[in-house]
């Protein structure tokens, strides 16, 4: 839920905002009307809502994007994908928040495709990725094995390149200042010698006091 938190201090007020599957939408359940924030979906809902507090399923509430059941608030609308599509790729998306596989030194991000594994498709993530204005990723550190999925290139199938703004982990959220790959903030509990073991990539830090 950490990485939620730090996502959501990225949003301000009046943000129409994607959540992608997993993580991200651990980011609805965090954001209450004093915030502003107007989330939408490429299925065709703006104006999502935290997940149904009494259990209700898909045949009772509409559902995101990851076809988990969420609610609706006041004034929210509901529309097509074809004019969800057009949202996004006419750049009305102020932020999109995705999960990642691998983010690299030059903003490059993969995120749909494990070779090997089956596939279940880029969905809406390459359109998301070129077409918001501003892109965080949330993500684990590293993977299974200990490998980090911050590297020096993306040896995944890309999704989009040259687009992400921010990366947030479980142990430090990076971002591109002057293009260049940047450790801005630690996450609690972490320490700046375990990020330097676990990330891959190369990276300057700057770090506030």
């Amino acid at each position: 839920m950490h990485m939620a938190r730090r996502a959501l201090a990225e949003l301000k007020k009046g943000d129409v905002v994607n959540l992608g599957i997993g993580i991200p939408t651990l980011v609805a359940d965090l954001i209450s009307e004093e915030h502003g924030i107007i989330l939408h979906t490429e299925n065709g809902m703006l104006g999502v809502g935290p997940v149904p507090a009494d259990g209700g399923g898909a045949m009772d509430y509409p559902v995101n994007a990851g076809k988990i059941p969420v609610t609706a608030l006041k004034g929210s609308s509901y529309f097509d994908s074809a004019d969800s599509f057009a949202m996004i790729r006419g750049g009305h998306i102020d932020v999109a928040i995705m999960g990642g596989l691998e983010v690299d030194e030059a903003a490059n991000l993969a995120n749909w495709a494990v070779p090997g594994k089956p596939l279940l498709g880029v969905g809406g993530a390459m359109d998301l990725a070129k077409g918001a204005k501003r892109l965080i990723i949330t993500m684990t550190h590293t993977n299974p094995d200990g490998s980090s999925k911050i590297v020096p290139s993306c040896t995944l199938p890309l999704t989009a390149t040259g687009v992400v703004d921010m990366v947030i982990t479980d142990l430090a959220v990076f971002a591109y200042p002057d293009g260049q790959l940047t450790l801005i903030d630690l996450m609690p509990g972490a320490t700046l010698d375990e990020v330097r073991a676990k990330t891959g990539a190369g990276f300057i830090e700057r770090l506030s006091d």
